[in-house]
């Protein structure tokens, strides 16, 4: 029978006193943890983190290109580092069994899509209460493939009155962090003119799965066939 030397002990006494300590550390404590986490992480990281400084007000943050799974750790890192409380929507199926509780830790909110007007709610209710945080959008959608942004962010930011952020991923230099934020006039195009200024060279992770930042309500109208 394997019996634990004394640095096992040491190593498991020292695990057990980290996990009490992260359960009752409170949200000072916790924002401690996440900065030191996301210390280490751009240190080991091939990425370098070039980002501008975080918004003081609650801003729809936008996560472009959403090419990879990594752009979910490379957000975290982010936030972490900056020291922003994020949240993000995902479907509910993400949110059901076991990782309901963990994705609602990291931040998530769980969309209903036929009951849109419930997350605008959630949004308001969240500014109301004098909270400062980071609301992530992926407009591209899921990783590629789209032929167009989803206007959801859009929708968001004008009916709270929140700004939005840019955030950028970009393999080509390696470098990942927050752009410029800005305040949305309700023209459309001249708004997405600025945005698609922006992202112009930002390719993401996957290159080839990038889509350009265009919403639907810009295409041209079709015309049905005779």
């Amino acid at each position: 029978m394997l019996r634990p030397g004394p640095g096992r002990t040491i190593l498991s006494s020292a695990r057990a006193l980290f996990m009490r300590r992260t359960a009752y550390a409170g949200p000072y404590g916790g924002r401690m943890l996440k900065r030191l986490a996301a210390r280490v992480f751009w240190t080991l990281s091939r990425w370098t983190l070039k980002s501008e400084p975080a918004p003081s007000r609650p801003t729809v943050l936008i996560g472009a290109p959403h090419t990879s799974n990594w752009d979910f750790v490379l957000m975290l890192g982010i936030a972490w580092r900056l020291g922003i409380d994020v949240h993000w929507l995902g479907k509910k199926s993400l949110f059901r069994g076991w990782r309901g509780p963990i994705m609602r830790r990291l931040g998530g909110i769980p969309v209903d899509r036929t009951d849109p007007a419930r997350v605008v709610g959630e949004v308001v209710a969240q500014i109301r209460s004098g909270s400062v945080f980071g609301l992530v959008v992926t407009p591209d959608g899921t990783r590629g493939g789209n032929e167009h942004w989803k206007s959801g962010f859009y929708r968001i930011a004008r009916e709270t009155g929140m700004p939005v952020t840019l955030g950028f991923v970009d393999r080509t230099t390696m470098t990942t962090g927050l752009g410029p934020t800005l305040d949305l006039t309700g023209d459309v195009g001249a708004d997405m003119d600025r945005i698609r200024a922006f992202y112009a060279d930002k390719v993401g992770v996957r290159p080839e799965r990038r889509t350009e930042p265009r919403l639907r309500e810009e295409l041209p109208a079709v015309s049905p066939a005779r």
